[in-house]
């Protein structure tokens, strides 16, 4: 987790092949918002939360909540309340693909929420579904202790017995695009660095320069 928490999304996305992106649609409440931890996984029924609450009860400190809800907006199935029972046992952030509501005191409480929507809308508590199983959110299936990644820039899944090789395919990864940026600085053409000149010749690219 340590590793793979060095690394943006869209790094760990592209260095264990391009897999495990969650829909894009699914958001940060805020920009500045980061989480890296292991996926504490809840079914949830649409428009109901009694799930999320049972999710929050059990949870360890460190852990990611992770709510399967189907893909509902109009429901706003987490708020501050909520938020704080989250910060005070020391979940590290919540991931849901339903919507979330009172953003700006959540913001304020430093609860990184990534969500499908905001809105006003309540919820009820009336459906049992699952803990702890495997589901899938925002086209992805994560299983309890699964990876979860997410910044600025998206979410992003690991599955936990390849979280160390993502992590060293991660680095070796930033390695490369450091040295890309270091020749672009130097003068060097993104043909020449990216070694373009055969593709695009192949390609049949011409130019009157």
């Amino acid at each position: 987790m340590e590793a793979l928490s060095r690394f943006g999304s869209a790094t760990i996305h592209e260095a264990q092949g391009r897999l495990g992106a969650l829909s894009s649609r699914i958001k940060p409440i805020d920009r500045s918002m980061s989480l890296c931890g292991p996926a504490f996984t809840v079914e949830s029924a649409p428009r109901d939360n009694i799930m999320l609450q049972l999710a929050i009860h059990y949870a360890q400190a460190g852990d990611i909540i992770v709510v399967s809800a189907g893909e509902y907006e109009e429901a706003g199935s987490f708020g501050d309340v909520l938020g704080n029972a989250c910060v005070a046992k020391g979940i590290a952030g919540v991931v849901t693909d339903t919507g979330v509501r009172d953003t700006a005191d959540l913001i304020k409480l430093g609860l990184p929420v990534f969500s499908l929507s905001v809105c006003i809308r309540g919820t009820v508590k009336e459906t049992l579904g699952q803990v702890n199983g495997n589901i899938i959110v925002g086209g992805q299936e994560i299983r309890p202790g699964d990876v979860i990644r997410g910044d600025a820039d998206g979410l992003v899944t690991v599955r936990k017995e390849d979280a160390a090789e993502v992590a060293r395919k991660s680095a070796a990864r930033e390695e490369a695009e450091s040295g890309y940026i270091e020749a672009y600085k130097s003068g060097r053409t993104i043909i020449d660095v990216c070694n373009l000149e055969a593709v695009l010749k192949a390609k049949g690219l011409t130019t009157d320069l």
